[in-house]
């Protein structure tokens, strides 16, 4: 099969990356945009053999892949430049090849990135070109037009790219904000698991609170209470021993030989 020949290529900036995308006039389906699939897969940092192999697999991708020529500007680092056969999608089938990347199977440092590609890449390269802009150029709708309306036109491009960036960067800032909390709660819910203890300053606290109340006993009684006071202290909390005190009840701990204390004293812990 020959490859598609392009009536036009342009490039669609999306975060820090740049997709391309080419316009191809097709006898059955009219102008169709076709996207190049291993700038992307490269950028996602997947090796194009294994997603050239996935292509090749799907049912239904396989059906649609096509080859285009695609010019690539030349760059340090990269393939040489100019005119190139590359394996594309039709756009609309752009999302059928990126869901089939699992993102809780790709490196740690690669999941956002992907899962960013996922929800937004098909939308921001239809919004970029629907309504003939991927076909038309700018110089050509701006012929014969004053230079004020250009310069008008020119403006509210450069405002709408700005807002749609805005929208991007606030969007990404969402996601790490939702991952940040989801993060802390996690930590929050291993401080509270059943299993944990308290940590040694916490254990400290308690011991100097039950030695507190044991010499206030002992001032008033005359006998050595820290006996009695470490028995209570062990049976109202199951425990043998004040280190193996669970970590969520240390406040619950700390509030008993407070009032305790202050029975006993009718004033604070000294500490």
């Amino acid at each position: 099969m020959s490859a598609l020949i392009p009536v036009e290529q342009k490039s669609v900036l999306f975060y820090d990356d740049t997709i391309i995308a080419i316009a191809v006039d097709t006898s059955d389906a009219g102008r169709q945009v076709y996207v190049p699939i291993r700038p992307i897969a490269e950028s996602l940092g997947l090796a194009w053999r294994s997603q050239r192999l996935r292509l090749h697999r799907d049912p239904v991708l396989s059906r649609h892949v096509k080859g285009g020529i695609v010019t690539i500007p030349p760059s340090p680092g990269t393939r040489g430049g100019g005119p190139q056969e590359m394996l594309c999608l039709p756009l609309e089938y752009i999302n059928g090849w990126l869901f089939t990347i699992s993102a809780d199977r790709v490196r740690p440092e690669l999941r956002e990135r992907i899962i960013r590609y996922q929800e937004h890449c098909y939308r921001v390269l239809a919004e970029a070109f629907q309504e003939g802009r991927l076909t038309v150029e700018d110089t050509d709708i701006l012929a014969g037009v004053s230079p004020e309306t250009a310069q008008a036109v020119h403006l509210a491009q450069a405002i709408l790219a700005l807002a749609r960036n805005q929208a991007l960067m606030e969007q990404r800032a969402s996601t790490r904000f939702q991952q940040l909390e989801t993060r802390l709660e996690t930590i929050e819910d291993s401080l509270n698991q059943p299993g944990r203890t308290v940590s040694q300053d916490q254990a400290s606290q308690i011991s100097q609170a039950v030695k507190a109340v044991a010499l206030a006993l002992s001032k008033a009684s005359g006998r050595n209470e820290f006996g009695g006071v470490y028995g209570e202290f062990y049976r109202k909390f199951g425990i043998t021993s004040y280190k193996l005190l669970p970590a969520r009840r240390f406040q619950e701990a700390m509030l008993f030989l407070t009032e305790w204390y202050e029975t006993v004293t009718g004033g604070p812990l000294p500490f």
